[in-house]
Formats: structure tokens, C-alpha cells, sequence
């Protein structure tokens, strides 16, 4: 076991968590200004950030494997090279093309940082245990993605668009020292699962096999979903719809972070009296409710503030989605975290990278299909989620039969 106590290693967990917002987020307030070096519109910068998110799904599917078998601290350590050197080329990026695919590369070690953490987690908790701790890394990391356009915008005000994938390169080797001097010298490794190679792809079998699971899997995907598609076109919403600033868009985005803050906070209690898929069900139908307020918002027209107003209440509601989602679908897999992990993260970032790359096309300069895109998410995600405590219960009564 960790000798770690459970805040440190929330704490080590969130940095490294941290990455994937940072890398999403940090330069969404150039978008304009990569638009106009680019001579392209702000559609075709947004597809930057949805091909980053399908890559990162994507490589997810080889990292959580790799780490079930040879260990976490490789596979998290060796994207974390990999994620430096790609945002240092990005740096010197000529093109839309050439930061297309630097972007991919960029996400494929992102990626394999991203998988190791679940699976740490996985590793050492299970149940309601796990949701508390996911709860908790995840309470701490939402200081990136608060911080992320705020420091995007500062890095604008003394410097260029490029200076941010400097900041990135540098945060990432910084985090792979931290890791190794803290966490991976006082986290006593996981079983590794010494079995065939072949197993690295018929473990993914039986992680599909488990239709619980896949239940946890599908609603992730899709409330993740929702969140994505606003992070894709909220420049254009705020900065182009709204006509705002930077130094606004800083903070109508770091609302959405207060709101997920709250949520996490409130589910970290909760979960202490109920079981995480009921409140999982409620949350999912709270944001089902602020996504359908903000179809008929944006349908009348509706100001910036009560437009706001409702994608804070949707992208805050995934402050108790993700940790429940997470620690129900991981709990059935306490010998394939990584493998399971790498499904969920596959699924949830390949799908929503899809999803809201489909929503830029739809673009047409106004809200409308984005809100529409949202609400087909959020509704489909609310479907499956109401019988998710029923079917943990059938799951757990099914050794027993």
C-alpha cells in the first residue's frame, strides 16, 4: 500500500490530472489570434482541440494495457516526455496543419498520463471509497482549468500564442520530477499482470462484456460530452456571440470551475449517506434540466447572464458525474484498472472529440445547433442513468444467485 497519506496522494494525482485541462484549455483565449497567423476562422482552430481530444481517447487504449502490464510509473512517465517535447514544436508551429499534428502527438502523451491515474487509484481503493477519492483529486485539479484562460490571457498580454505551449512543455517535465521524487518514491506498486502479451487486447473483451460497466462508460461519454462541446465553442459564444473581452471570458469560464467545485464538494458528502449511482441519477437529471434551459435560453434570444447562467449548472453537475461514473465502472475490474480506465478514457474523449468536432461543422454562426448538440447529449445520458442503481444492485446480487 501507499505511504502516502490520502491528501498527498490526491494531491500528486491532481497535478497530474491537471495536464489534460491545461493542454484543453489554456489556449482557448488565442484561438482569434492563431486564427488570424493562420488565416483560417475559429471553426478550424476549435478542430485543433477536437482532434487532441480524440488522439488522447484513442492512445488510451495502448497506455492503460501497457501500465496493467509494466507498471504505472513507465507509462506515465514516458508521456509525460512525450506530451513536452511535441508542445515544444508546437511552439514553432507554421501552420493549422502542422499543429494538427503536432496536437496528436501532443495528445498521445497526454494521454498515457491520464490513464495511469484511475488505475492508481483503482489500484489501492473500491466503491464509494474510490468515488471519495476521485471526488477529492478532482476537487483539487479544477484549481487548472479555472486558472487555464487566466493564464492563457496573461501569457497573451506579454507575449504570443506560442509562449502557452512553452508554459505546457515546462509543466510537464516539472510534473514528471515532482512524480518521481514523491509520488512513485513512496507508492508501493500495484500487482502487474504478468500474462501473455495477447491479453493486452482480450482483457479489453472482457471489460466490454460487463454491461454494468458499459452503462457507467456510455453516461460519461455523454455528459463529458456537453461539457466538451461548450469548451469547444466557448470563444466563439462569449467572445464572438457576447462580443466580451479576454480578461471576461477568463471569468465567465472560471464560473463554470466554481460551479463544479460546489458539486464535488456537495457529492463528497453525500456520498457518506448514499450510494454514488443515486447521485449519480440526480446529477445527471439536474443537468438534463440546464441543458434544456439553455436550448430555450438561447432560442429567445436571451442575454449573456442567463446564458451563462444555465452552462454553469450543466458543466457543474460533472463536479458529481465524473468521480461516480469513474469509481462505479472501475469497480468492477480490480485486476484491469488500466485496461478499464483506458476503455472509459477511449470511449469518453473519442466520442465527445467526435461529437463536438461534428458540432463545429453544424456551426453556423449562431447558438443554436451547439445548444441542440448539448441536449441530445445530456438527454441520452439522463436515459441510461436512471436505472444505474437498479443495475449496481443487480450486479452485486448476481455472485450470490
Amino acid at each position: 500500500m501507499s505511504g502516502l497519506s490520502p491528501l498527498r496522494l490526491a494531491l500528486l494525482l491532481a497535478i497530474t490530472v491537471a495536464l489534460g485541462p491545461l493542454a484543453l484549455d489554456t489556449y482557448l483565449p488565442a484561438f482569434p489570434q492563431i486564427a488570424s497567423d493562420f488565416n483560417v476562422d475559429l471553426p478550424a482552430v476549435g478542430r485543433t482541440l477536437s482532434i487532441y481530444v480524440l488522439v488522447l481517447g484513442l492512445a488510451q487504449l495502448i497506455g492503460g494495457p501497457l501500465s496493467d502490464r509494466y507498471g504505472r510509473r513507465v507509462v506515465l512517465l514516458s508521456g509525460l516526455g512525450i506530451f513536452a517535447v511535441a508542445s515544444l514544436v508546437l511552439a514553432g508551429a507554421g501552420s493549422l496543419g502542422s499543429m494538427m499534428f503536432w496536437r496528436v502527438i501532443q495528445a498521445i502523451g497526454g494521454a498515457w498520463a491520464a490513464v495511469s491515474v484511475p488505475a492508481i487509484v483503482r489500484d489501492r481503493t473500491s466503491g464509494n471509497e474510490s468515488a471519495r477519492l476521485f471526488s477529492l483529486i478532482g476537487l483539487i485539479m479544477f484549481v487548472a482549468p479555472a486558472m487555464a484562460p487566466t493564464i492563457g490571457s496573461l501569457i497573451l498580454h506579454f507575449s504570443a500564442w506560442p509562449a502557452i505551449f512553452v508554459m505546457l512543455a515546462v509543466y510537464a517535465l516539472l510534473l514528471a520530477i515532482t512524480l518521481r521524487a514523491f509520488l512513485f518514491r513512496n507508492l508501493a506498486a500495484a500487482a502487474r499482470t504478468r500474462t501473455p502479451v495477447h491479453t493486452l487486447v482480450t482483457n479489453y473483451v472482457r471489460v466490454l462484456k460487463n454491461t454494468t460497466a458499459m452503462r457507467f462508460v456510455i453516461m460519461q461519454t455523454l455528459a463529458f460530452s456537453v461539457l466538451l462541446i461548450f469548451i469547444t465553442h466557448a470563444s466563439f459564444i462569449y467572445q464572438d456571440w457576447f462580443g466580451r473581452s479576454n480578461a471576461e471570458f477568463s471569468i465567465l469560464f472560471a464560473a463554470n470551475i466554481v460551479g463544479m467545485v460546489f458539486a464535488n464538494l456537495l457529492n463528497r458528502r453525500l456520498l457518506l449517506r448514499f450510494h454514488s449511482a443515486q447521485i449519480l441519477r440526480t446529477a445527471l437529471f439536474i443537468q438534463s434540466i440546464a441543458v434544456t434551459a439553455l436550448l430555450i435560453l438561447v432560442m429567445s434570444n436571451a442575454g449573456v447572464v442567463a446564458t451563462a447562467t444555465a452552462i454553469v449548472i450543466a458543466a457543474g453537475c460533472m463536479g458529481t458525474i465524473a468521480p461516480n461514473n469513474i469509481a462505479n465502472a472501475l469497480d468492477f475490474f480490480p485486476k484491469q484498472g488500466g485496461t478499464a480506465a483506458a476503455l472509459m478514457g477511449a470511449a469518453q474523449f473519442c466520442i465527445a472529440g467526435l461529437i463536438s468536432a461534428v458540432s463545429t461543422w453544424l456551426a453556423d454562426g449562431t447558438l443554436l445547433p451547439i445548444a441542440l448538440v448539448m441536449a441530445a447529449c445530456s438527454t441520452g445520458a439522463l436515459l441510461f442513468g436512471v436505472g444505474a442503481p437498479a443495475a449496481v444492485e443487480r450486479a452485486a446480487n448476481k455472485p450470490a444467485g
